[in-house]
């Protein structure tokens, strides 16, 4: 069933769906898919024959529990099925565990968090991490408080991306 669903995105990006469109699809063909899947997993468990200890068992609860959540992008056309393009982004943060692992406090630890945070959300905007940086660190000192949501990666590419200011060192690379 589960690659049933993968088969329906596929026919989707085939076929260059979008918005409405690609709503209305999902709808007809991969929502029976999803109503089965669960009806499914509600009959093992009625059925009772697996341990509350077994593995197949505590994936079904798993995903039981969290239906609401994996149904989103069914009511929406933006959202993937899955989430494999963000673990992708986030992939980075545990390949530096042990170069992180002298971080001599937790308060730097906590900045580490935030700054690869950041630039894994540049990254999925199609940001340069270096220009939204460079930018936002000679921005904030001047921009005003109550609009400090224009300086998040998502705002600051429809704000501020055009011209983002420059450091010296990079007039200095660039002639």
């Amino acid at each position: 069933m589960i690659g049933a669903l993968y088969r329906v995105e596929d026919q989707i990006r085939e076929q260059g769906l979008k918005a409405a469109r690609k709503l209305d699809y999902r709808l007809i063909h991969a929502k029976p898919v999803v109503e089965r899947f669960f009806a499914w997993i509600d009959r093992q468990f009625e059925a009772q024959g697996l341990l509350p200890s077994n593995p197949l068992t505590r994936a079904m609860a798993y995903a039981r529990e969290r239906r609401g959540g994996l149904e989103v992008y069914l009511n929406d056309p933006d959202v993937p099925i899955d989430t494999n393009h963000l673990e992708r982004a986030l992939r980075a943060i545990p390949m530096g565990r042990k170069a992180w692992l002298f971080n001599w406090t937790e308060v730097g630890a906590k900045y580490v968090g935030i700054v690869n945070s950041l630039i894994v959300t540049c990254r999925l905007h199609r940001i340069n991490p270096y220009d939204y940086l460079v930018d936002v660190l000679q921005r904030v000192g001047e921009h005003p408080a109550s609009r400090v949501a224009e300086l998040t990666p998502r705002h600051w590419k429809q704000h501020f991306a055009d011209q983002p200011l420059r450091s010296a060192l990079h007039t200095r690379a660039v002639a």
